[in-house]
């Protein structure tokens, strides 16, 4: 299952994005838009910050904003940011790859290869989604 922080980051960027002249925008008003606890969306923007897809303005008329053209914002690398590998298993992982401790012959696993299968199609939607096509 997806995790709460990816979801909430998610929708935080989509608020990001919709906002028309791309000016800071409070973490309290984005929180209370998206029914999203303060504490927990600070930790998000700011993860989502030291990554490289917003900035922040501090004082007064502060907060967070998009640095990216919302366009130039893939879905999977925003994922994989929050929430980890995109693959179930370690072993079908691309860029976390284990192998699984019980597997005799990861060739001929079922599950792996069901898994793959899963990865595959997971990655590809991903990829092929902007922050622009899911905000617009």
């Amino acid at each position: 299952m997806l995790s709460k922080k990816t979801k909430y980051g998610i929708k935080a960027l989509t608020f990001l994005a919709r906002q028309e002249d791309n000016s800071p925008v409070q973490i309290a008003e984005i929180a209370k838009s998206e029914n999203i606890s303060i504490k927990f969306l600070e930790s998000i923007l700011l993860l989502l910050r030291y990554s490289g897809f917003l900035g922040a303005k501090k004082g007064k008329g502060g907060g967070y904003y998009l640095i990216k053209d919302p366009k130039d914002i893939n879905m999977a690398q925003v994922y994989r940011i929050l929430e980890g590998p995109i693959a179930l298993l370690p072993c079908v992982s691309h860029n976390f790859y284990e192998p699984c401790e019980d597997c005799i012959d990861e060739a001929n696993c079922s599950v792996h290869k069901l898994m793959t299968e899963v990865r595959d199609n997971t990655l590809m939607i991903l990829e092929n989604n902007s922050l622009a096509d899911i905000a617009f």
